[in-house]
């Protein structure tokens, strides 16, 4: 299995090993980090040891090459494919932004969570924030744009949260907030990946442009742990 195909799990025994919580069965990320968890293989005893990491009725999602099948009790509440794209890490174009974005600081939290309410590119829990860098555009002393890194396991970082505001859209603003957080994960020497929904056409394309190929369709599956009484 390419680390990608399960990339949370390479990720929380990996760099992100600090925010694991769990064993060499079953990890997740704290709840209020990211609403990820992953498997190192579906076998009973890491269903096991997923429900140890999980409050009753307590719902994650999992990423993997196909959908998930848990066992009796649990509780299956969405599965849906996912694109994944990796950049080849070829250096990016030098060409002239049409924005500035700027690191993003814990006290920007709240401008953050509220451009992502309103545009809602997926998972984005409190914390998420602390799990890499995030950068962002500022007009008017409003946060328009932003994108920064999620996911990251030895020699990858996910690209995530690319969102802006839809008053601001059609001012190349999604390009200029990828490329700052590409641009950081190249120098490190690492390539930048992401996910991105099927049907969003739009993003598939902003990506390709930006030098992305599509690698995998991965499965996304919202397992919810048994309650107490089950």
């Amino acid at each position: 299995m390419h680390p990608l195909d399960n990339p949370f799990w390479f990720s929380l025994v990996g760099p992100q090993q600090a925010w694991s919580q769990g064993n060499d069965l079953a990890r997740r990320y704290p709840p209020e980090v990211a609403p990820f968890a992953a498997l190192r293989e579906p076998s009973p005893e890491a269903w096991a040891a997923l429900a140890g990491l999980l409050e009753p009725a307590e719902g994650v999602a999992l990423f993997g090459p196909e959908s998930y099948q848990p066992p009796g009790g649990w509780t299956t509440l969405t599965t849906f494919p996912i694109l994944q794209l990796i950049h080849g890490g070829a250096a990016l174009p030098n060409r002239l932004p049409t924005a500035d974005p700027v690191l993003l600081r814990p006290e920007d939290t709240a401008a953050m969570q509220a451009l992502v309410g309103l545009t809602r590119p997926g998972p984005f829990a409190p914390r998420t924030p602390e799990l890499g860098e995030y950068f962002g555009v500022w007009e008017g002393g409003q946060l328009i744009a932003l994108a920064g890194e999620r996911a990251h396991l030895a020699g990858f970082c996910e690209v995530s949260a690319v969102c802006v505001d839809p008053r601001a859209q059609g001012r190349g603003l999604g390009a200029v907030v990828v490329e700052r957080v590409m641009g950081g994960i190249l120098e490190r020497g690492e390539l930048p990946f992401l996910h991105v929904a099927l049907d969003n056409a739009a993003a598939r394309r902003l990506y390709l442009r930006l030098g992305f190929e599509e690698r995998a369709q991965l499965q996304g599956t919202v397992v919810q742990r048994p309650s107490l009484s089950e």
